[in-house]
């Protein structure tokens, strides 16, 4: 079925209802009693985890989140016709199937959360089955501050209308701790650090802030800033549901989100639900996307 404009605003509000729920479940778990497991790697039958040590830690904190999350969503699924992928379950394929489906991480950030720092957030969007954004929820419970999208109909903050930050006279780099080791870390941001300073930008930073969630949304935030992942051989990357809520925002924002071609984000894949294939590139400033690009293909 075809979803009207009511329609998506009214899942829309459920989906916000269950992002705070789980947010507030997640900020108000004592960490003294949490323990820590982590995803193999290699088994259809089970979550995967990445290659990287954020993609692989989970927590009975993600696995009750989701709960909640899926509990305040369950009758959509029905009213709707709509599929699901989610973290913390194996994909189920129905993405392929209807319309639409829920895309679900119940706790990105999970490394950050359980290092008990900020950089952790509830993320849920409706995706449509050609891999289109439609609505964008993101709950950060440390800051208890609601972000939300829907398609052609603008994007929020705790409801009141977003817009582009102005960009200030420093330009953000925002970088993944994985990325840090990688061998072309330094040169990327030397090369990035020139660029930006080349446009009339007076100051470079370099920075991470925690999961992928919150590193786009910082780019808002931030007003002048980057945020990008290579395209990789082995499965990483992040996800699709890493993505997806915040890609909303960004295209409702008007503000750049593509992969290493500049294509827009695949976020129906059929091959794998990992973003290594073709890497991504999230910034505020159009000619950093294409020297990002460029300097990738280089």
């Amino acid at each position: 079925m075809k979803l009207t404009s009511s329609d998506l605003q009214s899942l829309c509000n459920i989906a916000i209802r269950a992002a705070k729920n789980a947010g507030q479940y997640i900020i108000s778990f004592d960490q003294s009693q949490l323990k820590v497991d982590f995803k193999p790697t290699d088994n259809s039958q089970c979550v995967q985890g990445g290659d990287t040590l954020a993609s692989q830690v989970v927590t009975e904190v993600d696995i009750k989140s989701q709960e909640l999350i899926l509990k305040e969503l369950q009758d959509s699924f029905k009213t709707y016709d709509l599929g699901l992928l989610t973290e913390e379950l194996v994909d189920d394929n129905t993405r392929f199937k209807k319309d639409y489906f829920w895309c679900i991480d119940p706790l990105d950030g999970t490394l950050p959360f359980t290092e008990r720092r900020p950089g952790y957030a509830v993320s849920i969007a409706l995706v449509s089955k050609e891999g289109i954004p439609m609505i964008g929820v993101v709950f950060d419970p440390v800051k208890n501050e609601l972000f939300h999208a829907i398609y052609q109909e603008g994007a929020f903050k705790n409801n009141v209308p977003m817009k582009s930050a102005t960009p200030p006279n420093e330009f953000l780099f925002i970088y993944d701790l994985s990325f840090k080791n990688h061998p072309y870390f330094n040169n990327y941001c030397n090369k990035l650090k020139d660029f930006t300073l080349s446009k009339g930008f007076t100051a470079f930073k370099s920075q991470n802030f925690g999961g992928a969630v919150i590193n786009a949304l910082q780019i808002i935030e931030h007003g002048a800033a980057c945020y990008f992942k290579l395209p990789r051989k082995i499965k990483g990357g992040g996800s699709l549901w890493d993505f997806a809520a915040t890609s909303c925002i960004f295209n409702e924002l008007r503000i750049s989100n593509c992969n290493i071609l500049g294509e827009p984000l695949n976020l129906n894949n059929p091959i794998t639900t990992f973003m290594h294939e073709k890497g991504i590139i999230y910034t505020s400033h159009p000619e950093v996307s294409q020297f990002i690009q460029d300097l990738y293909k280089a």
